[in-house]
């Protein structure tokens, strides 16, 4: 009786995945070099000197830099020779062509190669790449891209230090401007708490595929798994929208951009949420439905985003702590979800034992 709904429901899972997929596959290259954690903080101090209307800041856990020009003058931002590399105004975001920041800066290991036409002496050749009045770059400058930490570092690696100051030249008109910052290490947490809390949480929430299906344990079970799994749906949605903010996203039309970003994790949580609601709600395939979605959030959005549990900085906007709360709760919720969903579908195609006669 249980494989006509079971059929069902693995019909609707297919078909939304495949969209899934369509709709995640253009957003791959967005902020897909971006680091889910590092241990490196890069930090903006002043702008020098200050410009009503001009700001910059850091994004993606340091891993670009974002200037925005709202006032009625076009600003440069020079390259790593002293050329024009990027300009932006009220007519739009323009690139140079002969810069050889545009090329080396298209990811942030720096390693792509150059075109024949870069050379900073070249008169520039601006190609406009947006219309509005904002640009986020990587900046080579305000990165760390050795593979290994520096000296001092490697030295003491457990006290916070000051890797180096770092600038990075703007120009208005013919007046320079100076961006200043900071870029220090960050000693990493001990990851090991964190794991420990998230597996506890999985045997709790899958211990509860243990209690019988027809009893009225079995039905508060089901019940409760299904609330810790939207619970973990919730911690998905919120991770992914402190994500966006943190990769520049301003205000709410700013965080509607996670569609284009964000969309798998994003439809990952909102899958467990509707799945953890068919649960509440005792439909038929409940138990199919926790097990499938607890699967896609522990890996989508768990397993995903682990680097936070042993980085110190991670690419949401609230502290690192709060990031490596939300990861738990996935991992605990959702490797829960499947453990309690396979246990009750298990129990469920066990054919019933008929008891056997005894002898007169």
């Amino acid at each position: 009786m249980i494989l006509v709904p079971l059929r069902r429901a693995a019909v609707v899972v297919t078909a939304a995945l495949a969209a899934l997929l369509a709709l995640a596959a253009p957003a791959a290259a967005h902020g897909a070099d971006a680091p889910d954690g590092t241990d490196y903080r890069a930090e903006v101090i002043a702008l020098a000197p200050a410009r009503p209307g001009l700001t910059v800041r850091v994004v993606e856990a340091g891993a670009r830099l974002e200037l925005v020009n709202r006032t009625a003058r076009d600003v440069e931002v020079l390259g790593y020779s002293g050329e024009p590399y990027l300009r932006v105004g009220p007519g739009g975001v323009y690139e140079n062509r002969r810069s050889p920041a545009t090329y080396l800066n298209q990811t942030i290991a720096g390693d792509t190669n150059l075109s024949p036409e870069a050379d900073p002496a070249a008169t520039p050749v601006w190609r406009r790449v947006a219309k509005g009045q904002s640009v986020r770059w990587h900046d080579q400058r305000a990165l760390w891209l050795e593979s290994s930490p520096p000296a001092q570092v490697t030295a003491d690696p457990g006290r916070p230090q000051r890797v180096r100051d770092w600038v990075v030249p703007l120009r208005d008109g013919d007046q320079a401007i100076e961006v200043r910052g900071t870029l220090d290490w960050v000693p990493p947490p001990d990851a090991y708490p964190w794991w420990v809390a998230a597996t506890l949480g999985f045997l709790a929430v899958a211990a509860a595929g243990l209690a019988p299906a027809g009893t009225a344990t079995g039905v508060r079970a089901l019940r409760g798994v299904g609330a810790l799994l939207a619970l973990g749906g919730l911690a998905t949605v919120a991770f992914t929208v402190g994500r966006e903010l943190d990769a520049g996203a301003d205000g709410l039309g700013g965080v509607l951009g996670l569609l284009n970003g964000q969309v798998w994790m994003l439809l990952t949580g909102l899958g467990a949420i509707a799945a953890g609601g068919y649960a509440l709600a005792r439909r038929e395939a409940a138990d199919f439905a926790l097990a499938l979605a607890g699967a896609c959030l522990t890996i989508f959005a768990g397993f995903a985003n682990i680097a936070v549990l042993s980085r110190s900085v991670a690419p949401v906007v609230w502290p690192a702590t709060a990031a490596r709360v939300l990861v738990v709760l996935i991992l605990a919720t959702g490797a829960g979800a499947l453990g309690a969903g396979v246990l009750r579908l298990h129990a469920a195609s066990r054919p019933a034992r008929t008891p056997t006669p005894l002898p007169r």
